[in-house]
Parts: C-alpha cells; sequence; structure tokens
C-alpha cells in the first residue's frame, strides 16, 4: 500500500484577516464594542452544545478572552459576523488549525437562524481559505444532532469524511461527522457560478 500525501503538507494556515463583505454581513476582526452582544447570543445552551470550545454559560469573561485571542497573531483566523446595514454582530466565524488541517467553524446566535447568513459566511470563509492559503483541504466537523449545520457544510460543497468524537465544553463527548472540501472540487464549483 502506498501511503497518501499528507494533507497538511504545503499549507501555510497564517492568513491575513481582511474584510469580508458579503451580500448581507460584513465579517471583520472582533473587538471590545461586541462583547455585550457576544455574552448576550453566546450565553446560550442551544449555541454552546453545539461547538467544541465554547463554555457555558458564557459571560463577559470569556467574551473579553475571546476577543483578546482573537487579536494575536496566530494561525488560522477569526471573524465577528455583523448585518451590513446595521453593523449588529450576529455571531462568530473563522478557519482553525487542527490536527487534521484547517477546519471552517461558525455560529450564529439564535435569533438569526434559518436566515442562511452560516452559509453565507462559511462560503466568504471557504473562498478566503483556498484563495490565501495553499491548503489542498478544507476540514468541517458537524454534530450529529445538528441539521441544520449539516444543511450549510452541503452547500458548501463539502463531502462526508467519516465519523468520531468532539470534546465539546458545554456538552461532553459527543457524536460528530467529519466532512472535507478539496481543492479541485472547490475549483469546479467556483467554475460552475
Amino acid at each position: 500500500m502506498i501511503a497518501d500525501k499528507d494533507d497538511s503538507e504545503d499549507e501555510s494556515p497564517f492568513i491575513d484577516r481582511p474584510v469580508l463583505v458579503t451580500k448581507r454581513l460584513i465579517m471583520r476582526a472582533p473587538r471590545e464594542g461586541d462583547i455585550p452582544a457576544l455574552v448576550r447570543l453566546a450565553d446560550n445552551l442551544h449555541v454552546a452544545q453545539m461547538l467544541a470550545r465554547m463554555p457555558h454559560p458564557y459571560g463577559e469573561a470569556e467574551a473579553r478572552s475571546f476577543v483578546a485571542m482573537a487579536g494575536h497573531k496566530r494561525p488560522g483566523v477569526s471573524y465577528a459576523l455583523t448585518l451590513a446595514g446595521t453593523g449588529t454582530f450576529i455571531g462568530c466565524a473563522g478557519l482553525n488549525v487542527k490536527d487534521r488541517g484547517l477546519e471552517l467553524g461558525y455560529w450564529v446566535g439564535e435569533p438569526y437562524w434559518k436566515r442562511g447568513f452560516a452559509t453565507e459566511a462559511a462560503h466568504a470563509l471557504v473562498d478566503l481559505a483556498f484563495r490565501e492559503t495553499r491548503i489542498h483541504v478544507l476540514n468541517v466537523s458537524v454534530r450529529v444532532i445538528n441539521p441544520a449545520s449539516r444543511r450549510v457544510i452541503h452547500k458548501c460543497g463539502f463531502q462526508y469524511a467519516g465519523q468520531g468524537m468532539m470534546n465539546s465544553l458545554a456538552a461532553g463527548q459527543v457524536p460528530i461527522e467529519r466532512y472535507r472540501l478539496d481543492r479541485r472540487t472547490w475549483e469546479s464549483l467556483r467554475n460552475w457560478a
């Protein structure tokens, strides 16, 4: 058996954080002014239990820590999701370096669910990942009980890659599905549009 090339070879996970503008969102660096809205939206068990690193309860100390960490130069990138018309903070999204390589992550506050904001943010970050790095594969994981998130990643072209377990700060050990999108597929999808 011949080993496949490691998907993480030749990756450049450091990404400058350009402001991303989509049809309805402005995606920018998290800042101190976001903290009240961040606390209000993130202190929600329905949100936290779907994520690995969001504790519940979520208070001002957690929000300040997140904003400070997001400002440090590190592999990957974090964004505040804001409405283009009003600047209203509605959630966060980013690209994080994990053991499997670069991984897409996102959450939207419950009052903004079912409006396509997560899909819009995910599309922008998928494009950013492949345009600004040399990665061959972008990964994403979803809790098996989260069909809304599964729809988001399917709309972005991700393909099922297996199952596993995730340690969630809010929910403990939980089963997940893993998905991946390779550069060649992304290029094909971009050409179809």
